[in-house]
């Protein structure tokens, strides 16, 4: 019951942002939970009745690409391959492939949350006139025929050295690991959408409701039979 109800949760937070731009859904990774019991009788080398339950270890992000959606907004930028976007966050790097990006007061790109888009020289971009950006696909970005600089985007050998934080932010497990420089090519005026399929995830959610469903009424038959069988006891 209780890895259904984790099942439960990580379904409808997939669900819930099916609509976010560059959300990579999350999936179950199976691991077996051993009672107490059953460890105890096989450090004593005695036999035990098998007490292992299926849990959820952890969830593991699905980082496959997200549908290309045309804006026409020349501050979206959305991604094209194996990368993410390095954004300066409140304790360090950030990644993210949600490329809906903003000018700030001080006409310094950001995200939407405020948090400035780096450049591979470790500086932002900063914006000299009101005149639109033109973003080539290697992330170089101009404004009136001067380069502001080349937005950073980083990938990884591994998407599991990647963590999730908050709804659509990752940061790195090992702060010392080394991300490399990525083949992604950047595209102009659109914007990723979410990897979360939806009718999946519905049929999915109706599927692990029933069977939470089933499993209380198997433990309610278990409670009631213990019940009866003190009841007839006590008589005797």
């Amino acid at each position: 019951m209780r890895a259904r109800l984790e099942s439960l949760e990580m379904l409808a937070n997939n669900l819930a942002n099916s609509a976010t731009g560059g959300y990579k859904t999350d999936r179950e990774f199976y691991s077996l939970y051993v009672s107490a019991d059953a460890t105890e009788a096989a450090d004593l080398g005695t036999s035990a009745s098998p007490d292992t339950l299926p849990v959820i270890d952890k969830p593991w992000t699905d980082y496959s690409q997200g549908v290309l959606q045309v804006t026409d907004n020349p501050l979206d930028l959305a991604l094209s391959g194996k990368g993410f976007f390095a954004v300066n966050g409140p304790t360090g790097v950030l990644y993210t492939r949600n490329g809906r990006f903003k000018l700030t007061p001080t006409g310094a790109l950001a995200n939407l949350d405020g948090m400035t888009v780096r450049t591979r020289a470790g500086g932002t971009i900063q914006t000299i006139s009101s005149s639109p950006l033109l973003v080539a696909q290697d992330g170089t970005v101009q404004q009136d025929g001067q380069v502001l600089g080349q937005i950073q985007i980083d990938s990884f050998n591994e998407p599991v050295d990647l963590n999730k934080q908050g709804m659509n932010y990752f940061y790195k497990l090992d702060p010392k690991q080394s991300a490399q420089a990525a083949t992604a090519e950047v595209h102009q005026g659109k914007l990723e959408g979410s990897n979360v399929g939806s009718a999946e995830s519905a049929v999915r959610l109706v599927t692990v409701m029933r069977q939470f469903e089933m499993l209380q009424k198997a433990m309610n038959i278990g409670a009631d039979m213990n019940r009866m069988a003190i009841e007839e006891v006590a008589k005797v």
